[in-house]
């Protein structure tokens, strides 16, 4: 790994310039390529759902149910080898998520009014199919939290029982919600025996809410893959694989260049709107700052932290364009990345993570007449939820301010 001495203060100042040429013609390549992720994410979804499941949603005999690719969704870990299953949901998220960011970035080289009607098509998808396995990590963020919070040495081998349902419902024949419920497993009562009674109730009342939630999160995700809308964004983006809408012959030969220049800055200036200053301490009060208000959203800074957050990603799909390359998802690293870029990324999504469990904790918190033990432990849970979003403002500037390194 070699270390080149460039203006810290750039986040693309390790990129150098594009193995390929940076024209229209990369764009299109890059779109398709994409376009035809998404296409196979939909064959996996057939495959999985439709073949288990005939009685799913289908159009014309060409789009899957998605019941049963979901059920495989669910699955967390390291990416599976080439030749092994496919998370199917993942992948149709990566990629709508990719084709919308694209889309955003050189939306000035693409027929204006196609891009417009699609970008916001995409989006609602991949956000669509991110929610139930956001509810799901939530709730186990949370129940390590509260054992952890507890000194309690029980949660791994409840970690263990949680893992053995989840592995199952995703090589079992797919249902279509009801047992969803069960994979998130409730501690056992010599679990419990280890937490306190407040701790105890604290888990058992966020386990009810975020279920509830992941369920109905996985109806609505199972609602839209049978809709008419799906189809129609399945099939322009089956359009898209083949014939890329360029504005005019002119942005084929188009310098792509300045618009992912242009994603640079945005981010550029984002990241100089933040408090970088008190987030380089490893330990201030911001964390609890509003942390008593009866604002359910307390926090105004965290907005901006967000936003930093997708303006990181942009930037990064405009880096994958220039480069010619389909990178990994947030989680892995390819030879053409600044790694810089990656750890930032990393400590944004454990921002984004960290806060929306501490709204949770708190929304938990305000239910109507619960125990004050219970009221206490879930007071205690969202402080440590904002130390740990104060923690990730930490590693974030600690690593934004590194000198960028290229692997």
């Amino acid at each position: 790994m070699a270390q080149r001495h460039l203006d810290p203060t750039d986040p693309t100042a390790a990129a150098g310039p594009p193995p390929v040429p940076a024209g229209g013609d990369a764009l299109a390549d890059y779109l398709r390529a994409q376009a035809t992720e998404f296409l196979r994410a939909l064959r996996l979804h057939r495959e999985s759902g439709a073949g288990a499941h005939g009685n799913g949603a289908q159009s014309s005999g060409s789009h899957p149910s998605g019941a049963g690719a979901l059920d495989r969704g669910r699955g967390r870990g390291p990416a599976p080898a080439p030749d092994g299953p496919v998370d199917a949901a993942r992948a149709l998220r990566r990629a709508a998520r990719r084709l919308s960011g694209t889309l955003h970035t050189f939306q000035p080289l693409l027929d204006a009014e196609w891009a417009e009607a699609m970008r916001p098509e995409l989006a609602w998808l991949s956000g669509t199919l991110a929610l139930e396995h956001a509810y799901a990590s939530r709730l186990d963020r949370l129940l390590q939290a509260l054992h952890r919070l507890s000194g309690s040495a029980a949660f791994p081998a409840q970690q263990a029982g949680r893992a053995a349902p989840a592995r199952a419902a995703a090589t079992a024949d797919p249902a279509p919600v009801a047992p969803l419920a069960p994979s998130v497993t409730r501690p056992s009562p010599a679990d419990r025996g280890n937490l306190t009674v407040g701790a105890a109730k604290a888990g058992a009342l966020l386990d009810r809410q975020l279920t509830l939630a992941r369920t109905r999160a996985h109806s609505t995700a199972l609602q839209a893959l049978g809709s008419s809308r799906f189809h129609a964004v399945a099939d322009k983006v089956a359009l898209l694989a083949s014939e890329v809408p360029l504005k005019d012959t002119a942005a084929a030969a188009a310098d792509l260049r300045p618009l992912a220049a242009a994603a640079r800055d945005r981010l550029t200036d984002a990241v100089a709107a933040l408090p970088l200053v008190t987030a380089g301490n490893p330990y201030n009060a911001q964390a609890l700052v509003h942390g008593l208000s009866p604002d359910p959203a307390p926090h105004p800074q965290d907005a901006q932290w967000h936003q930093v957050r997708l303006l990181l990603r942009l930037h990064r799909y405009a880096l994958e364009v220039l480069a010619g390359t389909d990178a990994e998802d947030a989680d892995g690293a390819d030879g053409t990345t600044d790694v810089r870029l990656l750890a930032a990324g990393e400590a944004l999504d454990r921002h984004r993570d960290a806060s929306e469990a501490a709204a949770a904790a708190a929304q938990a918190a305000r239910t109507p007449r619960i125990a004050p033990a219970t009221a206490y432990a879930l007071g205690v849970l969202h402080a440590d939820q904002r130390h740990e979003v104060e923690a990730a403002r930490y590693a974030f500037q600690h690593s934004w301010r590194k000198e960028p390194i290229r692997l």
